[in-house]
């Protein structure tokens, strides 16, 4: 059976029809980057007139930085935490909506539409709900004789930032779960419940080792998401506060760089913390796919 392939006359062509591609990812990732970490290896004044080329001190002064390490021990809670709730709750939810039988199309535009909102809009949605003042929730806690005031309570801060991300990734986690279990064949499912297995043991047994490629998926892109893309959350809501409980290290890149006008260091902050998630990555496709089942 004969079959029809493309043949480019011109060797050019394919590399000037790929150029666009490559070209957003050279200009908006690979340029920055390189950029990064020559400047992680410089001293510059505030106004930019002037540079040092010092070597290695700058990640020198980040490894006897305390506020570095706190930062970084910031950064680890407050990712597992923010991929294991959005993780949990997107799986609660996508093994109920993959159980409703009439209207089911209604419950998932509902849980999908959060995923719309941006990371800023939605942690100023929780602080709003939040505020000690006014807010719905914070009163509501309050009447049951809980204080919540995230701006005193290092804790409640770092618990609401966890909160505010959290939801904000759960719609994506949701639509990733439900696909997964769709495409689990009906007839394991049925066949397990004729053999006396119940819905919790069915689950357990048959359709969370089957989501296990999803959930591996799930877990790189979700701890990605809380190392870079919770700025806007942790910058609406708590500014790193209160004494420094919710900075986490993409925060203090930019409160050191912009705000602090340390070009030099904050350039070594980023160029480790894209280390610590290439390596973070790393181990997590070498050892932790290793238990996945495809």
């Amino acid at each position: 059976m004969s079959q029809n392939r493309v043949v480019f006359e011109n060797r050019r062509l394919p590399l000037l029809l790929l150029l666009p591609q490559l070209a957003i990812p050279a200009v908006f990732f690979l340029w920055p980057a390189m950029q990064a970490v020559h400047q992680s290896f410089l001293i510059e004044d505030a106004f930019g007139l002037s540079s040092k080329f010092v070597w290695l001190d700058n990640y020198w002064l980040l490894a006897k930085s305390a506020d570095y390490r706190s930062s970084f021990f910031v950064t680890v809670i407050f990712s597992l935490s923010t991929a294991f709730v959005a993780m949990s709750i997107a799986l609660l939810f996508a093994s109920a909506a993959n159980n409703v039988i009439r209207g089911n199309s209604v419950y998932k535009t509902l849980l999908i539409w959060p995923y719309g909102v941006a990371p800023a809009i939605a942690g100023v949605l929780w602080l709003f709900m939040f505020n000690p003042a006014n807010g719905v929730l914070a009163l509501a806690l309050r009447e049951i004789g809980y204080d919540f005031n995230a701006q005193m309570d290092t804790g409640q801060a770092l618990a609401l930032v966890v909160a505010a991300s959290a939801w904000k990734q759960v719609a994506y986690n949701f639509v990733f779960f439900l696909a997964g279990m769709q495409a689990i064949p009906k007839s394991l499912i049925e066949a397990a419940a004729i053999d006396g297995a119940g819905p919790m043991k069915r689950f357990w047994t048959i359709v969370f080792p089957l989501l296990s490629p999803t959930t591996f998926f799930l877990l790189v892109i979700n701890i990605v998401y809380a190392f870079f893309e919770t700025f806007g959350v942790i910058h609406t809501v708590t500014q790193g506060g209160p004494a420094r409980g919710t900075e986490i290290l993409v925060y203090k890149v930019y409160e050191d760089g912009f705000i602090g006008l340390d070009l030099g260091g904050s350039s070594a902050q980023s160029t480790v913390l894209m280390i610590i998630v290439i390596v973070l990555t790393f181990i997590q496709f070498r050892f932790v796919e290793r238990r996945v089942h495809y």
